[in-house]
């Protein structure tokens, strides 16, 4: 998986820079999901920031908050870290077990990240890192669930498809 996400971080770095982004929301990996990691030295352009879940919100803080461990085990920043605006973010990638070629994901469930991209504001880039072979035709949908806008994988960063 490392070098999976070697390769499509190395893609990812690219998208961002043509596009000029310079405010990232990242996450740290969880289980199986690739690794954005790669990223920090790849496009040090940017300043990175992640998520924190509470109380069923997703917050935003910047990379270097101290951390603590969430209680399904993935770390995140601590508990009265700073946080920013949605408004701060240019581009959010986005972890996920499997997306469809729409830009749908399958996460672990709880629908933090479909509450946090339907309030971002118009013009984030939102992208779904994920490993080619497990983009799919079409996963199950709740009527709530928010697609990515693009998919990155160590194949390229392709948009999303329009239904």
């Amino acid at each position: 998986m490392d070098e999976i996400s070697r390769e499509a971080a190395n893609y990812l770095a690219g998208f961002l820079d043509r596009r000029g982004v310079k405010h990232v929301m990242i996450y740290l990996p969880f289980r199986n999901e690739l690794s954005p990691l790669p990223l920090l030295e790849m496009y040090p352009a940017a300043e990175y920031y992640l998520p924190r879940i509470s109380g069923g919100h997703l917050t935003v803080h910047p990379y270097l908050s101290p951390r603590e461990k969430h209680e399904y085990g993935f770390e995140q920043p601590a508990k009265g870290a700073p946080a920013v605006g949605e408004e701060t973010i240019e581009a959010v990638v986005v972890p996920g077990i499997a997306f469809d070629r729409y830009g749908y994901r399958l996460g672990y469930g709880g629908g933090f990240y479909d509450r946090f991209l339907s309030e971002l504001p118009l013009g984030v880039f939102t992208l779904g890192l994920v490993p080619a072979d497990l983009v799919v035709d079409r996963l199950p949908r709740d009527d709530w669930d928010v697609p990515v806008g693009w998919l990155a994988t160590e194949r390229g960063i392709e948009p999303a498809e329009l239904e």
